[in-house]
């Protein structure tokens, strides 16, 4: 599984209708509306990096109002229970 963190600017007078164009994207699991220098921030899950060309530059980037997007790959993901379960070994060792 391929994780990517998409920032993304909108034209600022159909954020809400963006935002919802965003998330029928099938391998959109979640978008947020956050503060800072972009407007949104997506979470795209996806099997391959190819499949990333067709929904990123295939698809998002295609959707009205979207003005600008930046991509970050994640490497690794840490839940909250990978988490505590880490800290719990070092406080248990």
């Amino acid at each position: 599984m391929v994780t990517a963190i998409v920032m993304i600017k909108a034209d600022i007078q159909h954020i809400p209708e963006v935002a919802e164009s965003i998330a029928q994207i099938p391998a959109v699991s979640e978008v947020y509306s956050v503060t800072g220098d972009f407007d949104m921030v997506a979470m795209v899950r996806v099997r391959s990096h190819e499949e990333l060309a067709d929904v990123i530059p295939g698809d998002l980037n295609k959707i009205p109002g979207v003005t600008a997007t930046q991509t970050h790959i994640a490497f690794r993901t840490y839940s909250r229970h990978d988490l505590e379960a880490a800290f719990a070994l070092g406080l248990n060792g």
